[in-house]
């Protein structure tokens, strides 16, 4: 384990650094672990009328402000995805890339989930499709598969699985890829049409053609939340919680767009001070049972 802290909060949102704040407040520690830094929809708001003290501010004016307030406060961010969160005998372990966190309570940030499922992507996940290539390699030593990979981040990943592989397809959905990828695979720059097979994944399909395989990882810069965290509560896509903010998952809360409309900042940033005061007293709740 390379590291311990009272809390993770996966999202680098409003809510999230709310969240992040009302943590370091209360003198916890804290990983604050996220893809992209203070979300990309509030970056572009032209304008914001109704956030409290501030009329008229631009999008961007405000996520200055955000960024600067934690950067005051000595939060540092973790900019990477995280594939998985898993219980582990009464705390959480977060893998983030190649390492796992440890943390007794997990906030959940992530915003609203808008990726779209491929063809055939849902009915395969789990026979041969995986999210999570350091997870799954070891069930395809010497065998064929294929890498769709969404951003540049996940590269270090795809040359971790041309290791164990025998041999990779690595099909880029995006653009500025690295010039040295393909020493250990082959690159293919063709957009992923979907996937074939029946009881499991058989083939990658391209235009007019397709790549037969023996497994697929599909790695994105967001995951569905049932895939990122087992047995969560969802509710027409978003995250289901009470007025605490707390999961049916004890331990485990969620704040911001992820808890459904409206989608507000300062909603965003209300909830994500409620969740850290939450998980907070959830941890102080749990000290004082051990002694």
């Amino acid at each position: 384990m390379e590291r311990k802290v009272d809390v993770a909060i996966v999202g680098c949102g409003p809510a999230g650094l709310s969240a992040a704040v009302n943590v370091k407040v209360r003198n916890r520690s804290l990983l604050l672990v996220g893809p992209r830094l203070c979300s990309a929809s509030l970056h572009k708001a032209h304008r914001i009328n109704n956030y409290l003290g501030f009329h008229g501010v631009t999008g961007e004016e405000l996520r200055q402000k955000f960024l600067a307030h934690i950067r005051d406060m000595g939060i540092s961010v973790t900019q990477s995805n995280v594939s998985g969160i898993y219980p582990v005998e009464g705390s959480f372990h977060l893998q983030v890339r190649d390492d796992f966190v440890e943390a007794a309570a997990v906030i959940l940030t992530t915003g609203v989930f808008a990726a779209r499922h491929l063809p055939d992507e849902e009915r395969l996940v789990g026979k041969g499709i995986s999210y999570c290539g350091t997870c799954d390699a070891m069930f395809y030593q010497g065998k064929t598969v294929a890498v769709v990979a969404e951003s540049a981040e996940h590269e270090e990943e795809a040359r971790f699985l041309a290791e164990v592989a025998g041999h990779v397809y690595f099909l880029p959905q995006y653009e500025n890829v690295s010039a040295d990828i393909g020493e250990r695979m082959e690159t293919i720059r063709e957009k992923v049409k979907g996937f074939a097979g029946e009881e499991r994944v058989r083939a990658v399909r391209l235009e007019g053609r397709e790549l037969t395989v023996d497994g697929v990882f599909l790695l994105k810069e967001q995951l569905p939340m049932s895939h990122l965290v087992s047995g969560l509560a969802l509710h027409d896509k978003h995250v289901r919680t009470d007025p605490e903010m707390a999961t049916n998952i004890p331990g485990v809360y969620a704040a911001g767009d992820i808890t459904g409309k409206p989608y507000q900042v300062a909603k965003a940033v209300g909830q994500g001070q409620q969740a850290a005061l939450s998980a907070v007293s959830y941890i102080d709740s749990r000290i004082k049972v051990k002694v």
